[in-house]
C-alpha cells in the first residue's frame, strides 16, 4: 500500500498537483494545493498538500515563505506515523535551509530524511520522489557521492513503480559535481563529467526518449553543454539538443532561470563574444545556491582569458577559488560548532558523523576510505584481536567504463558497495581501497569463516541484475583473504597480510568461472 492509498480526500487533486510540479508548472500546483489546505478535513490530505506546497515554493524560489511553510508542514506531519512523509518533508526542509544559507539546519534535515526514507516499509512512487529530493539536497551541499547514491535509489524505486528511467536522469547532480571540480582547479575532471552528461543526452535523443525528460532536466542538459563549449569543447548538437534551445526549458523554476542566464554567457564565450559575456555578468542576478557562489567568477575568468586579458582572468580565477574554499570552510564550521550534538538520537549522530568525515570517507560510495581502513585495522590488531582481511577486485569493470562511460562505472561501484554491505555480518568492516578495489575486515574470524563470507559476496554479485544497469557487460568479483598474524611489528604484519590477500585475489581472478 502506497502513501496516497492512505489519503481519503481530494486524492485526484493531490495527484494532479504532483504532475504539475514534475512538468515544472509549480505556480499552478501551488494554487491547487492551497485550495486543498483550505477545504480538506482529512489530516493525511492536509499534510500531503503542505509538503507538496513546500516543494512548489522551493521550485519557485520564494525564499521568504520557506520558514512558515516548513513550520506548518511539520505541525501537520508530526502526528502521522508515516516514514515517507517525514522523510520527504525533511529532504525538502534541507533544500530550503540550504537556499537560506543555514547549513547546520540543512545537514540536520539531511540526516533525518535519510533515516526516515530508509524506514519506509512499502516504498512507492512517492518514496522515489522523496529520494530524488534528498539527492538534490545532497548535491547542493556538495555531497556528490551521496547524491549519486540517493538518485540511484530513486531510479530503482521509480522503475518498480512504473516511472520511466529518464525521469530520474538528474543531470543537475552531475552538473554541480562538474562545476565544483572546475571551481577547485580540476577543469579536466569537469570536462570528463560534462562529456558523460552529453553522452547520456545523446542516448536519450537517439532512442526517442528525450521528449519524456523533465523540463528541469532539459535545462540542466542545456547548461552542461554550454559550459562544455565555454571550456573549449567543440559541440555538434542538432535539432532539440541545441544548448540554446534546451536552456529555454524549465518552466517557472527559479533554478532553471539561473541556468538560462548563465548558459547564455557560456554560449557567448563559446561563440567568440567574450566581452559580451563579461558585460552580461555585470547585469544578471542569480542565486549563489544554484551552482555555487564561485560560478559567475569562474565564468568571468574564462571570458577574460578568451578576450586576452590574462591578468584580470587570473584575478577572477583566484576569486572563484577563494569563494569555493569559503563554502567548504563554512561547511566544516557546521561540524566544529557541534551539529552532531544537536541530534539527540545516537544512530542519527553516527550518520551525521559520516558527512563530517570526508577525509575518512569515499565520497562516491559512502564507504570508509583507505585512511579510515588502516586506522581501523591498526586499532583491532593493537587490541590483540584475531582478524582476517579480504581484497575484493571487480571483474569486467574496465569494459563497463569503455562501453558505458564513467557515470555508469560510478553506479556499478555504488551498487557493488551496497551488495557487499548487504551480505556482511554484524561487526564486519567494508572499505573502498581505491579504483575498483574493496577491502573487507573480519574481526574475531578465521579462514574457514572467511571462505564462507567470500562465497556469499561472490554469489550476491553474480546474482545482481547487471544487465539492466550496464547491458551486455557482466560484472563479477575476485576475492582473496589472509589472516593478520603477530610478528616483529604491526606495520610489517599488516603489509604481509595485504600482500598475501592480494596474491590470493589474483589467483581467484585467474581461475576459470562457472558459467
Amino acid at each position: 500500500m502506497g502513501w496516497l492509498d492512505r489519503v481519503h480526500d481530494q486524492v485526484d487533486t493531490l495527484s494532479h498537483a504532483r504532475a504539475l510540479q514534475e512538468a515544472s508548472r509549480s505556480a499552478e500546483s501551488y494554487t491547487l494545493l492551497e485550495r486543498v489546505i483550505r477545504t480538506t478535513s482529512d489530516p493525511a490530505a492536509r499534510a500531503d498538500a503542505m509538503v507538496q506546497r513546500l516543494s512548489a515554493l522551493i521550485n519557485l524560489g520564494r525564499t521568504a515563505e520557506f520558514t512558515r511553510a516548513i513550520e506548518e508542514a511539520s505541525a501537520a506531519v508530526r502526528d502521522l506515523a508515516e516514514p515517507y512523509l517525514h522523510g520527504h518533508l525533511n529532504a525538502l526542509a534541507a533544500l530550503a535551509a540550504h537556499h537560506q544559507g543555514a547549513l547546520d539546519r540543512c545537514v540536520t534535515h539531511l540526516v533525518k530524511a535519510a533515516r526516515a526514507l530508509n524506514a519506509v516499509d512499502d516504498p512507492d512512487r512517492d518514496t522515489a520522489w522523496g529520494w530524488h529530493d534528498l539527492a538534490m539536497a545532497y548535491s547542493y551541499l556538495s555531497f556528490h557521492g551521496y547524491a549519486l547514491g540517493a538518485i540511484e535509489r530513486a531510479r530503482q524505486l521509480g522503475l518498480t513503480a512504473g516511472i520511466p528511467e529518464e525521469t530520474f536522469a538528474a543531470p543537475g547532480i552531475r552538473l554541480r559535481n562538474a562545476v565544483a571540480l572546475d571551481h577547485n582547479g580540476d577543469s579536466d575532471g569537469c570536462l570528463r563529467v560534462l562529456r558523460d552528461v552529453a553522452t547520456d543526452l545523446a542516448q536519450f535523443v537517439h532512442s526517442g526518449r528525450a521528449g519524456r525528460l523533465r523540463p528541469s532536466s532539459l535545462a540542466a542538459y542545456g547548461y552542461s553543454a554550454a559550459r562544455q563549449a565555454a571550456l573549449g569543447d567543440t559541440l555538434e548538437p542538432t535539432g532539440d539538443a541545441v544548448p540554446s534551445r534546451l536552456l529555454t526549458h524549465g518552466g517557472d523554476s527559479a533554478r532553471a532561470r539561473d541556468l538560462r542566464q548563465l548558459g547564455m554567457i557560456c554560449l557567448a564565450v563559446a561563440d567568440g563574444r567574450p566581452i559580451e559575456a563579461v558585460a552580461r555578468l555585470d547585469t544578471i542576478r542569480v542565486s549563489t545556491e544554484t551552482l555555487g557562489a564561485a560560478e559567475p567568477a569562474r565564468l568571468r575568468s574564462i571570458a577574460l582569458a578568451r578576450a586576452g586579458d590574462h591578468l584580470a582572468a587570473h584575478r577572477a580565477d583566484r576569486l572563484a577559488f577563494r569563494l569555493a574554499a569559503q563554502r567548504n570552510d563554512r561547511l566544516r564550521d557546521v561540524y566544529i560548532d557541534g551539529i552532531a550534538a544537536r541530534i539527540d538520537h545516537e544512530e542519527m549522530r553516527r550518520e551525521a558523523a559520516r558527512y563530517e568525515g570526508e577525509a575518512l570517507t569515499d565520497p562516491l560510495t559512502g564507504l570508509p576510505n583507505r585512511r579510515r581502513l588502516e586506522r581501523y585495522i591498526t586499532a583491532v590488531v593493537t587490541r590483540g584481536e584475531r582478524v582476517v582481511i579480504g581484497v575484493c577486485d571487480l571483474d569486467g569493470f574496465k569494459a563497463v567504463n569503455t562501453r558505458h562511460g564513467h557515470h555508469s562505472g560510478d553506479l556499478v561501484l555504488q551498487r557493488i558497495a551496497g551488495v557487499i554491505n548487504r551480505v556482511m555480518r554484524r561487526g564486519d568492516f567494508v572499505a573502498r581501497y581505491g579504483g575498483d578495489e574493496f577491502v573487507v575486515v573480519l574481526p574475531d574470524t578465521g579462514m574457514t569463516e572467511a571462505t564462507e563470507v567470500a562465497r556469499r559476496i561472490e554469489a550476491a554479485v553474480r546474482n545482481e541484475d547487471w544487465e539492466s544497469l550496464v547491458p551486455g557487460t557482466p560484472v563479477g568479483v575476485s576475492i582473496g583473504f589472509a589472516e593478520v598474524s603477530g610478528g616483529s611489528g604491526l606495520r610489517d604484519a599488516l603489509s604481509v597480510a595485504f600482500e598475501q590477500a592480494d596474491r590470493e585475489m589474483l589467483r581467484a581472478k585467474s581461475r576459470p568461472r562457472a558459467s
